[in-house]
């Protein structure tokens, strides 16, 4: 089996492809009773590219849809104040039939009233991306470490999933590690293809993937790895996503390392938080700790730009996930998809750091 080789130097350490959003947040009040909300800019794909850049300092890219218009306006300033450089095909909004700039909404819930998510992705921009809408050669010219995408950029249309597979070939040509989040949401394959669909996709994507960040549930669901008979003994036990891990590389060979995030939710605010890794052969598990959630979302785009930063930053596998894990937990303890904490914090919690106040 072969090792998972980094570039040790590119213009752009890691660039992502995938959707821009704008997330609707009315706090703890349902939206069924919201007077107000704040706006998260937002993506799978971008969040880490964010995450990277701002917190571990990275110079990061996302390539990605953008409609000129207010709200096309306000996620570009949000693109520019995270420090990341886009690489758009730009629309022009109609004012009647779009394209439009996704908008997704989002409570957090309270205690026993858990977060309620629902989209509005009509006529999404991003869902119109297809194969030859950007020349790789140009954005990969001066070197790139890493490529990243994801599942629910895949799930978008029927030509996302073979931009994806463009782009990968064309980062792998470039030298790049790839990886791909699986991210698996039935809301979004069910309205034009489905699990079958789902299934062929992504998993023509992850053979070219060098890595894979998902779940048991997403390695079922979104590849048709099944799963073995071995029974968890709580939401914290990586035995069932382990036991995944023969059929995995059996059927993609090409896969060098497979993670996820390891989570027992005890109420909307109060969860156990962990996660695992197989590397290059070898199992690296971390810590547990308790955590005290502000706001959910990204957490798990937090794990993955965490556990990329360590890996591109020369990181042990068994380092990489405790990275990961740390910024994924810290970002759950402040608003919005996207980190506002420092690498120092990072790497205090990584490193047994705790909640005593900082002087």
């Amino acid at each position: 089996m072969s090792q998972l080789t980094i570039p040790t130097a590119g213009d752009l350490d890691l660039v992502s492809l995938g959707a821009l959003v704008h997330r609707l947040d009315p706090g703890i009040v349902p939206f069924r009773k919201a007077t107000e909300c704040t706006i998260h800019v937002s993506g799978g794909e971008f969040n880490v590219a964010a995450n990277l850049s701002d917190c571990f300092r990275l110079n990061t890219a996302i390539v990605s849809a953008m409609v000129d218009y207010p709200i096309g306006d306000l996620i570009a300033e949000r693109v520019r104040a995270a420090g990341v450089k886009p690489f758009y095909k730009r629309f022009t909004h109609d004012g009647v039939t779009g394209p439009n700039m996704a908008t997704v909404y989002s409570d957090r819930g309270l205690g026993v009233r858990a977060p309620v998510v629902f989209y509005n992705r009509c006529n999404e921009a991003a869902g119109r991306l297809a194969p030859g809408d950007f020349d790789w050669d140009a954005i990969f010219s001066g070197g790139v470490r890493w490529f990243h995408s994801g599942g629910i950029f895949a799930s978008l249309s029927r030509t996302t999933g073979p931009l994806i597979i463009e782009a990968m070939k064309a980062a792998k040509k470039a030298g790049a590690v790839t990886s791909f989040d699986l991210n698996y949401r039935d809301k979004l394959w069910s309205i034009w293809g489905g699990s079958d669909v789902a299934r062929e996709s992504m998993s023509e994507i992850a053979s070219y993937a060098d890595v894979l960040v998902g779940n048991e549930e997403d390695l079922q669901k979104g590849l048709g790895v099944k799963g073995p008979e071995i029974k968890a003994q709580s939401a914290l036990d990586p035995a069932v996503f382990l036991g995944m891990i023969d059929s995995v590389i059996a059927r993609f060979p090409n896969v060098k390392a497979v993670a996820t995030t390891l989570r027992e939710v005890h109420s909307t605010q109060r969860h156990t938080w962990s996660a695992v890794a197989w590397v290059d052969g070898d199992t690296v598990l971390a810590p547990t700790c308790a955590l005290e959630i502000h706001d959910r979302v990204g957490g798990g785009d937090g794990f993955a730009s965490g556990f990329i930063y360590g890996l591109l930053s020369g990181a042990t596998p068994a380092e990489a996930v405790k990275l990961g894990w740390a910024h994924g937990a810290l970002l759950t303890t402040t608003p919005g998809d996207t980190s506002m904490v420092t690498l120092e914090q990072v790497q205090a919690f990584a490193t047994g750091g705790s909640a005593r106040i900082q002087r």
